[in-house]
């Protein structure tokens, strides 16, 4: 025990010394490595909003038959407004459009309840960047699913 105690003085002491010349060595290997930059999402602000960004999301509102404008403001208003209707549960994206022309955004589609309307327009209208919100969704109660019971539905 008494011989470790020893060994690990000397460490120290050596640790210690008056050489600094290896001092900064692993601060100096990790900035070797680059830095992993974080993707920008609605959180991390718009200067960090790259028009790669933009282009990859006209792509995707595209594909769900979504308008964006050419400007990067337009995208990025697209991005924050649809990442914010899935983090709210009462706010069915899957069934909304989200439309940014000249930072004006239309709401399009169907949604189950007026309450989910209202929902839905106030999350675009707090979003910066926005300048009006036109909300075009109607109220359709979802359908509910019908008993299997071999007969014909009464209309």
């Amino acid at each position: 025990m008494l011989a470790a105690g020893l060994i690990t003085a000397s460490v120290i002491q050596a640790a210690c010394s008056a050489d600094t010349s290896n001092a900064n060595t692993n601060t100096n290997a990790n900035l070797a490595t680059p830095l992993a930059a974080a993707t920008p999402t609605p959180g991390t602000g718009r200067g960090d909003y790259t028009e790669k960004q933009a282009t990859e999301e006209r792509e995707r509102a595209k594909e769900s038959k979504e308008t964006i404008g050419d400007t990067l403001d337009d995208a990025w208003i697209h991005t924050k407004i649809v990442a914010k209707l899935i983090a709210d549960s009462d706010t069915p994206e899957r069934k909304i459009n989200v439309d940014v022309v000249n930072n004006v955004v239309t709401l399009r589609g169907t949604v189950d309840t007026p309450q989910a309307k209202t929902d839905a327009e106030k999350i675009a209208k707090e979003t910066d960047g926005v300048k009006n919100v036109v909300n075009q969704l109607k109220v359709a109660p979802a359908a509910k699913a019908t008993p299997k019971t071999g007969k014909a539905a009464k209309t």
